[in-house]
């Protein structure tokens, strides 16, 4: 099952790259209620589903971990420019961007997130919510990742590098699966991980809906009922 939900989300990036490549007219004011949509997913996911398993593995100590993904991803934003939790970067803007430093970071982050979902976890419901909260958190992220190359490379460099980029987390989760079911260390270094990611996580979801999406932060009735809608996804998930 996990394989199809590794094409699956393969599938939504490669999907969300082409959109700003191949549909004239999209442009940022379309991404608000993509990325409101994708943070409250995501940051109702981490709440509902990966921060109870990762304190029932680690009790307290996992609090510890989940900070340091917290500063770990603000860190990591010196190499993605932020793109992560969508901050949008103007067609004026693009060619002071460096492209090379926004993929390293991006591939970087793509790995991290990648890694939980090669975990087996103790919840049934816990690994198709996850899928679908990095695939969501996926979607925008690739559309802002492909409209900067593109800017800069050209459709073609962009798409090629975008295929690139869809397999990184699939292949991640994947590869974390293999070695944590064949190897006992790898399985306890990636019960460690989870909460890393699960800060990391909590920092791109937040910095969405503080830094993102309208002029001077201003928390819209289209914003809002997007976050809603995340929210209320996130706790259907329970049902499964």
């Amino acid at each position: 099952m996990e394989t199809g939900y590794s094409v699956l989300l393969f599938l939504i990036t490669l999907i969300g790259s082409t959109i700003p490549l191949f549909i004239k007219g999209f442009d940022d004011k379309r991404m608000l209620s993509l990325l409101a949509f994708s943070g409250s997913f995501l940051l109702s996911i981490t709440f509902l589903h990966l921060l109870p398993e990762t304190f029932g593995e680690l009790n307290a100590r996992a609090g510890v971990y989940i900070l340091i993904g917290f500063f770990l991803q603000l860190a990591l934003q010196r190499l993605t420019h932020g793109i992560e939790h969508g901050h949008v970067h103007h067609s004026s803007d693009h060619h002071h961007v460096p492209v090379i430093s926004v993929i390293a970071g991006l591939t970087l982050h793509a790995v991290m997130e990648g890694l939980p979902l090669g975990f087996n976890y103790r919840m049934a419901s816990t690994t198709p919510s996850l899928y679908l909260a990095v695939a969501a958190h996926k979607l925008p992220e690739s559309v802002l990742a492909a409209m900067l190359i593109n800017s800069v490379k050209g459709k073609k460099v962009a798409f090629i590098t975008m295929c690139f980029f869809s397999l990184v987390t699939p292949l991640s989760g994947m590869l974390a699966n293999k070695l944590g079911t064949s190897y006992h260390a790898m399985s306890n270094a990636i019960t460690v991980v989870i909460p890393i990611v699960a800060g990391a996580f909590i920092h791109i979801a937040t910095t969405i809906f503080f830094e993102s999406g309208t002029k001077n932060h201003l928390l819209t009735w289209q914003k809002l009922a997007a976050m809603l809608a995340g929210v209320g996804a996130a706790l259907t998930t329970l049902l499964f």
